[in-house]
């Protein structure tokens, strides 16, 4: 095979001499005008006025806030699949299909050609980061294996289809691409996740895999199935693929599964570096090291706005750009496409870290919060303490689901059950009390409204903690039709149905009583 990493390094040149030459306001002001002159003859563009937009402040004026469900109802289903100058010029081609994580309700994202080829981009910008930060690069030597959702398509009408977006992605990938990815489409089509891992697994050592890419916690499923099918091998990343340089997560929050990773890359050459891609656009890449914030994309289709979580539904939310944005303010992600999304409320919250250029942490999902009581717990704070008080136990989590419990009887308390699933098997009832203190405490010190509603004994009840046998949330997932691929565990489910359903799938592979039965 051609080892392209040459021309990716000149590549990696040009496109850090442009970056580097450009401020991130003029750039995103320069795309909203660019993605705006596109979609003036629209139906929304002349509902909105986009003939007269000259500036940013322009579209906000004309252009309220507006999640999925209203652009469906007001512009994407009529005359769905054919979707026709609807939002964006043209027809659109594929649909990304995708579940909503705490509802199930699958949703129908528009992509546009315009927009696949911004994905491509985006996937290139990864390579460029990690040719800048690795100058001995041989990344285009070998294959790049993408761990994702099935590539079968369904053609909803002709020349227009939809299903997961790593299906998208793999066919309208570039032909000279086409030798650097693994797996083949025989195995890439295969909807029966459990299957399909095994026999991408067996098809991949014989491959020169130089990166690994995927959803954090089923790529931690794929290499826990590895090691299963190989127990003569170390259970490493070098053990299976000696030339990996690139380990590429995204999806959700790395940090509970930090410990587990740092020994699959034991005594390897592989670096970590973590995407934020929704099947809306490729949103950023990290540039630096883990953990120090993921670069917008500014140049790349889209145009960012942030916007106070507790403001998205008030009548004047206040809007801000990459401009006047403010580091450590926690903001939900409200985009503008080029397939059509305008002012669109993604669902994600994040904190800016950094402002030229502008790099965020994820930090949660808007519907991602617990407050029930008046507690006003947001997904980072959580993750934060289920890492730290698993790290207290010197244990690793391979899963785990929160939400809460309401008092059934006079004189009980609300709180939240932890439903967690730990790797190598439940820890002894002293190291699960030890887990639930510590939660409890860390929860207290990174949230004002926890501490308070905790306090004197007579608010919440301290965390209930239900284990879960190793296979708990994957088979559930299963039960859900929800294994594999982009498919996400929900971390906390206000949903107390769905929430109900997880806990009495730990219960009956524990052989405890069913809750609720």
């Amino acid at each position: 095979m051609l080892d392209a990493t040459p021309l990716l390094r000149l590549y990696a040149r040009a496109r850090l001499r442009r970056l580097a030459d450009r401020r991130p306001a003029a750039v995103q002001e320069d795309q909203l005008l660019r993605l705006v002159r596109r979609a003036e003859a629209t139906r929304f563009g002349r509902d909105h006025g986009f003939a007269g937009i000259r500036s940013v402040r322009d579209f906000r004026e004309r252009v309220p806030l507006r999640r999925y469900e209203d652009f469906r109802r007001d512009y994407w289903s009529d005359g769905f699949p054919v979707l026709t100058d609807a939002t964006w010029p043209g027809t659109i081609p594929y649909f990304a299909a995708t579940s909503g994580t705490t509802t199930g309700t699958t949703k129908y994202i528009p992509v546009s050609r315009a927009m696949v080829r911004a994905n491509t981009r985006a996937a290139f910008d990864l390579l460029v980061f990690h040719a800048a930060n690795r100058p001995g690069s041989r990344v285009m030597g070998g294959r790049n294996f993408m761990l994702g959702g099935s590539t079968a398509l369904v053609e909803e009408a002709p020349g227009i289809f939809s299903g997961d977006l790593s299906g998208i992605a793999t066919r309208e990938v570039p032909r000279w691409v086409r030798r650097y990815t693994f797996p083949p489409p025989d195995l890439a089509l295969l909807s029966d996740w459990e299957q399909k891992v095994d026999r991408i697994g067996r098809r991949s050592l014989d491959e020169d895999i130089r990166t690994l890419g995927g959803t954090t916690s089923w790529l931690l499923l794929y290499l826990d199935r590895l090691a299963d099918l190989f127990p003569d091998r170390p259970p490493t990343l070098a053990g299976f693929y000696p030339n990996l340089e690139l380990l590429v997560h995204g999806g959700v929050s790395f940090e509970p599964y930090a410990a587990r990773f740092t020994r699959w890359l034991e005594g390897g050459r592989a670096e970590l570096r973590e995407v934020y891609p929704a099947s809306e656009g490729f949103l950023a890449v990290a540039d630096r090291g883990q953990g120090e914030g993921l670069r917008l994309l500014l140049d790349n289709g889209l145009f960012f706005e942030f916007v106070p979580p507790e403001e998205l539904d008030a009548p004047n939310p206040r809007r801000f750009w990459v401009h006047d944005a403010e580091p450590g303010v926690n903001y939900a992600v409200v985009l503008s496409t080029c397939a059509g999304a305008w002012s669109y409320v993604l669902g994600d919250t994040v904190r800016l870290v950094d402002r030229d250029p502008p790099r965020v942490l994820v930090t949660g999902r808007t519907s991602y919060t617990l407050s029930a009581f008046g507690e006003h717990l947001i997904g980072e704070e959580i993750e934060r303490a289920v890492s730290d008080a698993a790290a207290a136990i010197g244990a690793a989590i391979s899963d785990y689901s929160v939400g809460p419990v309401f008092p059934e009887a006079p004189g009980e308390r609300g709180g939240h059950v932890f439903v967690v699933e730990w790797a190598g098997g439940v820890p002894p009832p002293p190291a699960l009390d030890a887990f639930a203190q510590a939660l409890d405490g860390r929860l207290a010190a990174l949230n004002d409204d926890y501490a308070a509603h905790r306090a004197g004994g007579f608010g919440m009840a301290p965390p209930r903690l239900e284990p879960a046998a190793p296979g708990t949330f994957a088979a559930w997932m299963r039960s859900r039709g929800k294994l594999g691929g982009q498919n996400k565990v929900p971390r906390i489910i206000n949903d107390r149905s769905l929430l109900g359903s997880l806990r009495r799938a730990a219960a009956q592979r524990r052989g405890d009583p069913v809750p609720g039965a």
